[in-house]
């Protein structure tokens, strides 16, 4: 009997592995979804929930580090970078490859498969990193522990590639939805930045993922957002041209802000990893010292910018202040993530700017919405990602009124900063400086969403043979639509088929062609590159779960339809 349950439930498996080798929207994949949306939820309320218990206990307010007193707001960071420093060092720091760009290469290269110990020096270094006051945002952590937890559990079904890479999109969109309650910006962002391409049987569970991520933390920490202080109210067609120079303004601070970090971490690119950790501890504290509003992902920098917009002095001040410690931090390598700190500096920014946008409307209080607006238009000329930058400003404010103004602002602010300087997403930057890899071919993008269990051939004959006689009866015995595969110690498994090559003259000969194997989670992508270069042949795929048996066969010819006639792409 538990021989028959074990059997029936390892057949449920492999239907569902093919189901999943399908670029098809299933119920199958949507629950999957839901499921790695749920795992990244869980990871990353239990990281919220360390850093708010660790911070309760010298802290009244979470994140509030101007009630600590002067020396312990110097050494507290110094103090967490080394024991990050210390962490990593433990762990190896071929494994302190971090953040969203590291997400965003493993998803693009290997369908984000997530090494554990990466995400280990994550949790740990991001939580120290956040507990301590450095200007680094939650989100990169979220991202990475998300796309883990989905790693995790397409490792443990041993689901095809193309549904892993799936899966690590729902992860990193449960994690963005989770950290900052936006599920729908979560989603476009998942879609803009990471995938950087919209498919519907993609976006439906990572839509999912990213509502599961959102209901599943607001369980736990309710449903206020980093901007629920802030009272939008519409802006007459008055504010417009101001907007457009606002977002002028905007993208050209986007641009001095990447070309910043990246100039931080080339200067630092030969100094060992402990002593530039120790650096980013030493000039947070400092900073912290004179500038405590500065320290953390945001909050208390927006929590000035309201309550004190008319302060221009002080607000230039944390500006300047976070600026650095936000640079400095993630430049020398502070696990972290960038979009927290570029919200918390757009809105003071933008608090800066409603000194005269006030002008425009003197009966009315501006400063709201200018501030909203203001990490907008940095958030979106920063990162590349327009659309998510609009979506998230109207799902913080919940007011449909801060549309138009924020199409302005952000229009105006990314097309400035990438016509007139040229400015690239700081994710990209950051993935050339490692010397990641994240661009792939358009041949192997369209391949990589198709399992390999989807397209083989299972129709074939088996021979463990290389007794020439014999392989000649049982290629007269099979049809010709039959491919017939030999395996012999010496030359391993071969396809053997008659040699059409020869004259009539001649005997009709046995033509054998190598056969190279792939295992049964790969995509159509791994045959390619490997038949690419011969422009012929075939792969046999094969079943790492038993005894690599061989589980059907992939000829070039069928690679080759695929991209011509059911692509169009070559």
């Amino acid at each position: 009997m538990i021989v028959v349950d074990v059997w029936k439930y390892a057949m449920s498996l492999e239907t569902l592995r093919r189901s999943l080798a399908k670029p098809k929207t299933s119920v199958q994949l949507c629950l999957l979804g839901v499921a790695a949306g749920l795992i990244a939820a869980m990871l990353i309320i239990l990281f919220r929930l360390l850093i708010i218990t660790v911070q309760s206990w010298f802290l009244p307010e979470t994140d509030n580090f101007a009630h600590l007193p002067p020396l312990e707001r110097f050494a507290l960071p110094i103090l967490a970078a080394l024991f990050i420093a210390i962490f990593a060092d433990f762990t190896g720091f071929k494994h302190y490859r971090l953040g969203i760009p590291f997400v965003l290469h493993r998803i693009k290269q290997h369908y984000g498969n997530m090494p554990i110990w990466n995400a280990a020096n994550q949790f740990f270094g991001g939580a120290l990193a956040l507990i301590s006051g450095f200007s680094v945002g939650r989100e990169g952590p979220s991202v990475h522990m998300g796309a883990t937890g989905a790693s995790v559990l397409a490792t443990w079904l041993h689901l095809p590639f193309n549904a892993m890479r799936t899966l690590a999109g729902c992860g990193v969109a449960a994690g963005i939805a989770a950290s900052f309650n936006t599920p729908l910006a979560a989603v476009i962002f998942v879609m803009e930045v990471v995938m950087r391409e919209y498919k519907i049987h993609i976006f439906v569970p990572i839509m999912l993922a990213a509502v599961t991520g959102a209901l599943t933390t607001q369980f736990v920490f309710g449903t206020q957002t980093e901007l629920s202080m802030i009272h939008v109210i519409p802006l007459s067609g008055w504010h417009i041209p101001y907007l457009i120079l606002c977002g002028v303004v905007l993208g050209a601070l986007a641009f001095s802000f990447n070309q910043n970090l990246m100039l931080v971490m080339r200067t630092f690119r030969k100094v060992g990893m402990f002593p530039r950790l120790l650096l980013a501890g030493v000039i947070t504290g400092g900073i912290g010292y004179l500038v405590p509003q500065a320290m953390g992902p945001g909050l208390s920098a927006i929590a000035i910018s309201v309550s004190s917009p008319d302060d221009i002095q002080l607000l230039t001040t944390i500006f300047i202040a976070k600026l650095l410690a936000t640079i400095f931090a993630l430049g020398l390598g502070i696990p972290g993530g960038i979009i927290g700190p570029v919200i918390g500096l757009g809105v003071i920014i933008g608090s800066m700017m409603s000194f005269f946008g006030h002008y425009i409307s003197p009966e009315v209080q501006v400063v709201g919405t200018y501030a909203v607006l203001g990490m907008a238009g940095l958030l979106a000329a920063t990162l590349h990602a327009p659309l998510a930058a609009l979506v998230a400003v109207m799902e913080l404010t919940s007011s449909p009124t801060i549309t138009v103004p924020a199409i302005v602002v952000i229009a105006s602010a990314y097309v400035t900063a990438l016509q007139l300087f040229k400015n690239r997403s700081i994710f990209l930057q950051q993935l050339e400086f490692q010397g990641l890899a994240y661009q792939v071919s358009p041949a192997v993008e369209a391949l990589q969403k198709v399992g390999v269990l989807d397209e083989m051939e299972e129709n074939f004959k088996l021979l463990y043979s290389s007794d020439k006689e014999q392989i000649s009866q049982t290629l007269n015995a099979v049809d010709a639509q039959t491919p017939l595969i030999v395996h012999d110690d010496e030359n391993g498994y071969r396809l053997a088929e008659y040699d059409l090559t020869l004259t009539a003259e001649q005997t009709v000969g046995i033509r054998y062609v190598p056969l190279q194997g792939v295992t049964s989670q790969s995509t159509l992508a791994e045959v390619f590159t490997i038949l690419n270069d011969k422009r012929g042949g075939a792969v046999y795929v094969y079943n790492k779960l038993d005894n690599k048996q061989i589980m059907g066969l992939i000829r070039w010819d069928h690679i080759r339809h695929i991209l011509t006639i059911r692509s169009s792409l070559l």
